[in-house]
């Protein structure tokens, strides 16, 4: 889908923003495909291809393709190469996502149901478009004057990224060693100190997926969603000094600040995804409902695949 294509209402207008990449970046084809042995794992922008032609006994640069040297055959050891590499550009100040280091790292995966090839530090993935995934929940609250209500997180304003922004309730990526659940119990005790009890009523509701690009790289993401109705006395409070305050609204008044530069661009898909379900976001409220809908479902999971692998002069893979 074209970029031109977009057109219209607010709605589209916002999953266009979220989804640059997929409706634009694609097009321009200036981006290498990444590769870890026979599989796609990324995408490498010209500038972050610039910096690894000086690493060559690490990656080997193809006129059509980023390979991670075939010469490190297991997860181990391509995970160390590859930090060797990220903690030398961080010391140099090479590209602006490492000023957001996390000591936090995230696994390298063809897909979500593939065993992990490297795992990478996290604020790096963006570098090699590397596939992420995380979860969200979303606590509301059924008022009987207001309605449906849901609560927003606004973000420390000392975060590594989008500092001072609002957000969903709850929110953290999937980091290595962590399942999805696991993650959405951690994530919800420490963002909001929801007890367990009240996590035993969490409800799965799919998830949302697209294809960001900012100064500091590309983003494309998976996010698993929870819903999680809460007692309406019930006040989220922060544990890790990671949330400056939470605010309840109702559910027009949270769209409504969707729309503005104070929200966190990479979660306003979650959101519209639960309007969506709940019924606040309808094909007779919205004319273009399908194409939203589809926006917020980019197919992530194969979007790679359109990549063929590179062949040397011999005709061989070059990663074989």
């Amino acid at each position: 889908m074209a970029a031109k294509e977009i057109s219209g209402s607010k709605l589209l207008k916002l999953a266009q923003k979220f989804n640059n990449f997929y409706l634009s970046g694609f097009e321009k084809g200036d981006c290498r495909p990444f590769f870890v042995g026979n599989c796609q794992v990324g995408l490498v922008r010209p500038d972050v291809t610039n910096h690894l032609l000086k690493y060559p006994e690490i990656f080997l640069v193809q006129p059509h393709a980023v390979i991670l040297n075939p010469a490190f055959r297991d997860y181990s050891e391509r995970s160390t190469q590859v930090e060797k590499f990220l903690r030398e550009c961080r010391s140099t100040n090479t590209f602006i996502t490492l000023k957001g280091w996390r000591d936090e790292s995230y696994e390298v995966r063809p897909s979500f149901c593939h065993e992990p090839l490297l795992k990478m530090e996290r604020s790096a993935t963006c570098l090699f478009g590397v596939c992420n995934y995380g979860v969200d929940i979303n606590g509301y609250v059924m008022d009987k004057e207001k309605g449906l209500c849901l609560w927003l997180q606004r973000r420390s304003p000392t975060k590594q990224t989008w500092p001072g922004k609002w957000d969903n309730m709850v929110g953290g990526g999937l980091s290595c060693g962590y399942s999805v659940l696991e993650t959405a119990h951690k994530e919800a005790e420490e963002e909001a100190s929801i007890p367990r009890e009240l996590l035993a009523n969490l409800k799965s509701g799919g998830c949302v997926s697209f294809y960001f690009e900012s100064e500091r790289g590309l983003f494309p993401n998976t996010e698993f969603v929870f819903d999680l109705e809460l007692p309406v006395d019930f006040i989220p409070t922060n544990n890790d000094g990671e949330v400056d305050k939470f605010e309840l609204l109702p559910a027009k008044e949270v769209l409504e600040r969707c729309f503005t530069p104070d929200f966190k661009t990479t979660s306003c898909p979650v959101v519209l995804d639960f309007l969506i379900r709940h019924g606040e976001i309808s094909p007779e409220k919205e004319p273009n409902f399908l194409e939203l809908v589809e926006l917020l479902h980019v197919p992530l999971q194969g979007i790679y695949r359109r990549f063929p692998q590179p062949v040397n002069e011999n005709g061989r893979n070059e990663t074989e």
